[in-house]
């Protein structure tokens, strides 16, 4: 029996005005698909610049109320104007409290320094203590204040009696840049060394005072404590 022959199916040819509209159908697809990318990147934009304004205003206002509380707390602390009281702890308190709601607000070294020397004046020098620590662990860098700092740690450490964190403090404040405190550093350093019985090494301090620090108000001391041990 012979095969069935089987009619093949004619391809299919499209017309010119086929190919027109599967390209322009295409082109609608692509345009559709970058016009969504588009929409995306102008969705995150738009994000990113609402999220940097709102930090930025945030940034602004806080650091605005804490410029003012600061100011505040400033005024309490020295008494000027309506702050004058009588009752110094109080207005040192009342000083403290205020000095803590400007630092919670936005840190700033000015705010933690006089955080400490509110503490000190209230009779808690551990208190005062702790806080010129942080404050020298954070603002390692303030070469406004941070000579100030090491002075009244080390001026703390002496009351103490801590010889070894006073000399610690002494030589971070002699290593500072500029000659800020140099003077004082100098004096406690060689009244230390006279009370660990070196006088030799305490001679060379005095001297390094007289000689680099001529209007120095530790100048008179240094020279009288030179002049006894040439005598002696």
């Amino acid at each position: 029996m012979p095969k069935a022959i089987k009619k093949r199916i004619p391809k299919k040819i499209d017309t010119p005005e086929e190919e027109v509209q599967e390209k322009l159908s295409s082109l609608k697809d692509t345009l559709q698909q970058r016009r969504s990318i588009a929409l995306k990147i102008m969705i995150g934009v738009i994000i990113v610049v609402f999220t940097v304004t709102g930090f930025l205003f945030y940034s602004y206002s806080s650091a605005s109320r804490a410029k003012k509380l600061e100011s505040e707390a400033y005024r309490i602390y020295y008494g000027e104007g309506p702050h004058q009281s009588q009752d110094r702890a109080e207005q040192y308190r009342k000083a403290l409290e205020m000095f803590k709601k400007a630092y919670d607000t936005k840190k700033s070294p000015v705010s933690l320094f006089y955080i400490a020397a509110c503490y000190d004046e209230l009779g808690q020098p551990e208190e005062s203590l702790k806080t010129l620590q942080d404050f020298a662990r954070r603002y390692s860098n303030d070469e406004r204040l941070l000579p100030l700092v090491y002075r009244k740690m080390a001026t703390m450490y002496l009351k103490k009696g801590d010889s070894a964190e006073l000399r610690r403090a002494l030589d971070t404040l002699y290593g500072l840049k500029g000659d800020i405190y140099k003077d004082f550093v100098l004096i406690e350093y060689g009244r230390l060394l006279e009370n660990q019985g070196k006088p030799d090494e305490a001679r060379k301090k005095y001297e390094e005072l007289v000689t680099r620090f001529p209007t120095s108000p530790f100048r008179d001391e240094a020279q009288m404590k030179l002049a006894a041990k040439k005598e002696g």
